[in-house]
Parts: structure tokens; C-alpha cells; sequence
């Protein structure tokens, strides 16, 4: 699913990163590349998000370039 319709608050898995080199390359650098667990913080345009202690925000369509698995709780 995108990053952008993780609803507000849970938690995903990066399964992919898509778009121009440079860009996925930048994503990478601030924690961003598949594999990494990411939070939406504030969902929408722009998407504010949480990866480990870091948090940032993707403007416009980028938040719709990444695509997460949501984590399913453990009971």
C-alpha cells in the first residue's frame, strides 16, 4: 500500500521505494529504504512521518512513491 494511506499513528515495513535514483538514493539516507520500519505521525500533503528518532515530512505525490506493509500486532 502507499505510504501516504497508512492511517495516522501505525507503524509499516518499507517494501519499496520508487521513482528517479537520486531521489530513492535520498530516501535511503534518511532512513527510508525497504526493509526499515516507518510511522505516518500526520497523514495527508504534506505526510509527516517517523523513522527510529528522526521525523520529516514528504510533500505532494513522494509519499505515494513509497510502499509499506503495515505491522500487525502481536496479541
Amino acid at each position: 500500500m502507499p505510504l501516504e494511506l497508512l492511517p495516522c499513528g501505525e507503524w509499516a515495513d518499507v517494501a519499496e521505494v520508487s521513482g528517479d535514483s537520486r531521489w530513492v538514493n535520498r530516501m535511503a539516507e534518511l532512513g527510508v529504504r525497504v526493509g526499515s520500519r516507518v510511522r505516518v505521525l500526520q497523514p495527508g500533503r504534506p505526510c509527516l512521518l517517523q523513522v527510529g528518532q528522526a521525523r520529516f515530512s514528504l510533500r505532494g505525490d513522494w509519499a505515494l512513491q513509497v510502499l509499506v506493509q503495515p505491522v500487525v500486532a502481536s496479541a
